[in-house]
């Protein structure tokens, strides 16, 4: 599910939502939450925010038992927003890129 917010006929923020069935957690779905982009002219007024909490509300709509994101490790400021808004890290991710 994507997201998209526009203001005056322009795009200006955006947030990718996917549902994963899994076996942990008693075979529970999960939320992901990716490609959280809000444009620079309008940070700060709260749409990273309403597009968090979006993205939540979709995920219990949807049964849900947890939502998750990640983060690049270098986004320091992210992640004391993720704080804020009730995300802890509590896992260590791995990448591997393929050609």
């Amino acid at each position: 599910m994507l997201l998209v917010a526009e203001q005056e006929g322009r795009v200006v923020g955006t947030a990718q939502l996917s549902f994963l069935p899994g076996l942990s957690r008693r075979g529970a779905m999960r939320g992901q939450i990716e490609a959280v982009r809000v444009d620079s002219g309008v940070r700060g007024g709260g749409l990273g925010t309403r597009l968090i909490e979006e993205c939540v509300r979709l995920a219990r709509e949807r049964g849900c038992v947890i939502v998750q994101l990640t983060s690049d490790a270098s986004r320091t400021e992210a992640h004391r927003f993720y704080e804020r808004l009730g995300f802890e890290a509590t896992h260590v991710g791995f990448k591997r890129t393929l050609a």
